[in-house]
């Protein structure tokens, strides 16, 4: 936080998110895909599918399976990284996989895979979350069936202050850093993690402050889809 106990280093309200854009349908290959810039992150989503599962063994009779990658590039960083997967990325792929299949109708796609790809471009902390959004539209992008959009965000602690969608900055430095993702019409949480301390007034706090940057970013991510298809109905009838 700043000497400006209402403002942050960044020049943001403690509530306030930060400047995001999203573009829908950006990868002509795939069935859905999407570009989201969260601050100074940018992630590409790509979606593939329904598709025929490989390997075999892996198939469900009952409904889909999901496959997804998690991948920041080697430039994505200030130190460059390794290419290959790390076990951090591992991890948040089983994180992301995880927190969209509650909104998938898994069971309107038997014996059949779907795959989410993501590309962390850039990094700035709550690339997570970010990316969660980006696939969130990617998949409404590719047609596939869903109880509601998914919708992600961070709130966390820093300077002893709650503040929500910390930066890379407030990530590294804070003492708290609280992701969440929810299906916002169904008012279910699909995703919680905290890493670091929080009271429970500040925990609280921080959770009706993520949930209400997921309304935001809801929005957001509707704004989108509506443009793309808008847009192309729109250069069909010209």
């Amino acid at each position: 936080m700043s000497k400006n106990n209402n403002t942050r280093l960044s020049g943001r309200a403690a509530d306030e998110l930060r400047k995001i854009s999203i573009e829908v349908g950006i990868i002509k290959n795939a069935d859905g895909s999407a570009i989201i810039e969260f601050g100074k992150n940018k992630i590409i989503a790509a979606v593939f599918g329904p598709k025929e599962v490989h390997p075999k063994h892996m198939m469900r009779n009952d409904q889909a399976i999901i496959k997804c990658r998690y991948h920041m590039m080697p430039f994505s960083t200030d130190t460059r990284k390794n290419p290959s997967l790390s076990r951090r990325e591992i991890e948040i792929s089983k994180v992301i996989r995880e927190a969209i299949q509650p909104a998938i109708i898994m069971e309107d796609y038997p014996r059949t895979a779907i795959e989410v790809y993501v590309e962390i471009l850039q990094s700035d902390g709550g690339s997570r979350c970010a990316a969660i959004n980006a696939a969130s539209v990617a998949l409404a992008d590719a047609g596939i069936n869903m109880r509601d959009l998914i919708t992600a965000c961070a709130a966390g602690k820093a300077d002893g202050k709650v503040i929500l969608d910390i930066d890379d900055v407030e990530d590294k430095t804070g003492e708290a850093d609280m992701p969440i993702a929810i299906l916002p019409n169904l008012d279910t949480i699909t995703l919680f993690q905290l890493d670091g301390c929080l009271s429970e007034e500040e925990f609280k706090q921080a959770l009706d402050m993520a949930t209400n940057g997921c309304k935001k970013l809801y929005e957001i991510q509707r704004n989108a889809l509506m443009n793309k298809y808008f847009n192309d109905n729109k250069n069909k009838e010209v």
